[in-house]
């Protein structure tokens, strides 16, 4: 559905993006991840048809974005920073939406007003608080019926309640209408819950593209203990970290957690425990730790 193929934009010889590709298929929840200035933000404006790149392409549903009508009618976008025109209350937004956007839902919009009580939809947006204000934004790109959801921080600045109705009303267009989701967000944890595919983007490359059961059954945590020291580990064991407590080690380990259990095992450990990785822990572990420095483990 989305396709970004060797990407490159340069804002006064910086280069932004260098050589960016990631594909998004039909109907998947799509995380893209990353340290600020990654490039998250800068690569979503050309999915939208803001930028143009200086080299690469970037396909929606096989056509190009830039200046084309015709796609950016499949998409709806939701920035980090929202704007709205000058004094525009909600239903005069709406109206704005419903003359850019062919398979604007009306019904769908009075539909969907249960899910928002607290929005005064003749009030000024400006003048409403960041967190309705960005609910307001929700309210209407669902409404749009929109092929592909672009988020860019999607519920930065929502209440805990608030976030997961709008995950809970995002699931169900994914579900009810096949609706294409890419979303940028620090709230790893988040997205660990809706995401199917993740790409982790560093220096304007996504380094890693997977979905998240193959991300998250190529590395595991392992807690292991023995009678005496840790012993020697088999050659070709990719540890990306271990620390200890008294005899108890937890090893981050790189490859197939069944396979690593077995080759700790034929060490004869007094106990032996695999456990999966949280998409933060393989965020951190990935990029080397703190520093982000992108080490060869990687691949």
């Amino acid at each position: 559905m989305i396709e970004v193929s060797n990407v490159v934009k340069e804002f006064d010889g910086f280069r932004a993006l260098d050589g960016t590709t990631l594909h998004v298929g039909k109907g998947d929840i799509y995380g893209l991840v990353g340290p600020n200035g990654a490039g998250k933000s800068t690569i979503i404006r050309h999915i939208t048809g803001v930028y143009k790149q200086d080299a690469g392409t970037v396909l929606i549903d096989g056509m190009p974005v830039f200046e084309n009508p015709a796609v950016k009618e499949k998409f709806a976008y939701i920035p980090d920073e929202l704007f709205y025109f000058m004094q525009a209350d909600t239903m005069e937004m709406k109206r704005f939406y419903q003359g850019i956007y062919p398979k604007f839902d009306e019904k769908l919009f009075e539909k969907m007003r249960k899910f928002f009580p607290n929005i005064d939809t003749k009030r000024s947006i400006r003048r409403l608080s960041k967190g309705m204000q960005k609910q307001v934004a929700f309210w209407l790109a669902i409404c749009c019926r929109p092929e592909i959801l672009i988020l860019d921080e999607p519920v930065d600045g929502l209440d805990p309640v608030m976030r997961r109705q709008i995950w809970s009303i995002i699931m169900a267009d994914v579900s009810e209408h096949e609706t294409t989701v890419f979303v940028s967000s620090h709230n790893l944890r988040e997205l660990e819950d809706v995401c199917d595919h993740v790409g982790i983007m560093h220096q304007g490359k996504v380094i890693l593209e997977r979905s998240l059961s193959e991300l998250q059954g190529s590395v595991c945590k392992i807690q292991t203990a023995f009678q005496a020291e840790m012993p020697k580990l088999p050659d070709g064991f990719e540890v990306l970290h271990m620390s200890n407590t008294g005899r108890v080690y937890t090893l981050i380990v790189k490859g197939n957690p069944a396979e690593a259990k077995k080759q700790i095992e034929r060490l004869n450990p007094m106990l032996v425990d695999v456990l999966p990785l949280t998409l933060e822990e393989i965020f951190i572990y990935e990029l080397g730790g703190v520093d982000y420095a992108v080490k060869d483990i990687l691949f």
